[in-house]
């Protein structure tokens, strides 16, 4: 199933979460102790119910195929670009399903300058860098990896209290498939 790349903006994104940045309609509001030097914007929440884990993830480019998906019950899991580098973000809205609704699984750009946190239960697969050597900062529950490490061996799916991670293509004999960007020369 081939996936346009849409442009992440808040209204675009509403369905699976919320862009964490500059974004329009969030005024910030000036510390009163740096004579409005310094103002405060507050775009998003994050919950967890379990020690929240700051990680830095260290991305290449990969192809833009996703063959798992999952989603977290117990946080929001946020993903924050270092340096401005662009990504991609692939996502489906939360649903009670077992799976996604493979119909609402969309494709997000996002150009480097903001990052997103997903609401609980947002389907989606790890971010895919559009530059080699892109960072980003991942929110998550300290939960998800043990959750992860309990893979099994022959689905190689995870599950656990926070994590619900699919093999899509097993089970629905679809994958999806997008074309990344041209790789920018720095």
């Amino acid at each position: 199933m081939e996936l346009t790349i849409e442009e992440a903006t808040p209204e675009a994104l509403a369905p699976f979460g919320q862009v964490i940045g500059r974004v329009g309609g969030v005024e910030p509001v000036s510390v009163d102790f740096y004579k409005g030097a310094v103002k405060m914007s507050y775009p998003a929440r994050f919950s967890c119910d379990h020690p929240v884990e700051i990680t830095v993830a260290h991305m290449d480019r990969r192809p833009g195929e996703v063959r798992y998906m999952e989603r977290h019950f117990q946080h929001t899991q946020a993903f924050l670009p270092l340096a401005g580098k662009p990504f991609i973000a692939v996502m489906a809205p939360p649903c009670d399903n077992a799976l996604p609704d493979l119909s609402q699984v969309r494709a997000f750009r996002f150009d480097g300058s903001a990052g997103f946190v997903m609401h609980l239960g947002t389907w989606h697969e790890f971010p895919f860098a559009i530059e080699d050597g892109t960072d980003l900062v991942v929110l998550l529950s300290s939960q998800t990896g043990y959750d992860l490490k309990a893979k099994d061996a022959l689905t190689e799916e995870a599950h656990g209290p926070d994590l619900d991670k699919k093999d899509i293509v097993a089970r629905t004999g679809h994958v999806f498939r997008f074309h990344l960007p041209e790789q920018c020369d720095a």
